[in-house]
C-alpha cells in the first residue's frame, strides 16, 4: 500500500499529490495535520527513507526558529518536536511497504513507484 502524508494547504504537497494521482496506482492519503503521526510512523518513515530525524524539519516554520534553531537535538528528540508540532514535518512524504520518499520534487515519488511496478 502508498501512502502520502499531504497537508492540503501546501503547494508542493499538492504538486506531490497531483503526480501520485497521476500514477494510476491506489494509495492512502493521511492530512497528518489532522491525524498526527504517532512515534513508530515517523520512526517507520525515518528507517525507509533512510535519513536522520532532523532532515524531516521544515527549518522555514515560526515554531522551528522560536524553539529549535539553535539546538543540537537526537533523532527521538526530534521526533518529539514533531509529534508536539505536526507542521514541522517536511511534506509531502510518501511511503510503500519498505521504502519512503521526500516528494519534493513530485518526481522523487517515482523512485518508490519504481520499486513497486
Amino acid at each position: 500500500m502508498i501512502r502520502i502524508y499531504h497537508n492540503p494547504q501546501c503547494k508542493k504537497s499538492r504538486a506531490g499529490l497531483e503526480y501520485l494521482k497521476n500514477s494510476g496506482l491506489d494509495f492512502e492519503l493521511v492530512e497528518y495535520l489532522k491525524k498526527p503521526l504517532s512515534r513508530e510512523q515517523l520512526q517507520q518513515i525515518i528507517k525507509k527513507s533512510g535519513l536522520e530525524a532532523k532532515n524531516l524539519i521544515r527549518t522555514q516554520e515560526e515554531v522551528y526558529k522560536t524553539n529549535y534553531k539553535e539546538l543540537q537535538l537526537s533523532d527521538d528528540q526530534w521526533i518529539e518536536a514533531i509529534i508536539q508540532y505536526p507542521k514541522l514535518l517536511k511534506r509531502p512524504f510518501v511511503e510503500s511497504a519498505d521504502k519512503a520518499v521526500l516528494a519534493d520534487p513530485p518526481e522523487n515519488i517515482q523512485l518508490l513507484l519504481n520499486k513497486i511496478k
